[in-house]
């Protein structure tokens, strides 16, 4: 396993594991999945070079796209919740109230 393997795989791991471990606010969960989108992002922008294959130079983009809806939404989210519930503490939420 080369060190740009490593890296990547243990960028992915840590912000799987701040995901896991740190769900105290909103904003600490979706920055974790936007940490967890550009490792896989920057691994799926090497993979073709490595493979030298030019078939898959779109999927970098695509996956670039995904993460931008994504983060959108997740903002979206954040402001509506803030603007009901008052903060943006995990643990005021109730998904059984409506």
């Amino acid at each position: 396993m080369t060190y740009l393997h490593l890296s990547f795989y243990s960028a992915f791991t840590l912000s799987s594991l701040g995901l896991a471990f740190h769900r105290t606010h909103l904003v600490s969960a979706l920055l974790c999945l936007e940490s967890m989108m550009l490792s896989m992002y920057v691994a799926l922008t090497m993979w073709p070079i490595q493979m030298q294959a030019s078939s898959f130079t779109l999927l970098p983009m695509l996956m670039l796209t995904f993460s931008a809806c994504e983060a959108s939404t997740g903002l979206a989210l954040l402001v509506a919740s803030t603007r009901t519930h008052g903060s943006d503490h995990l643990h005021n939420f109730n998904l059984l109230q409506c």
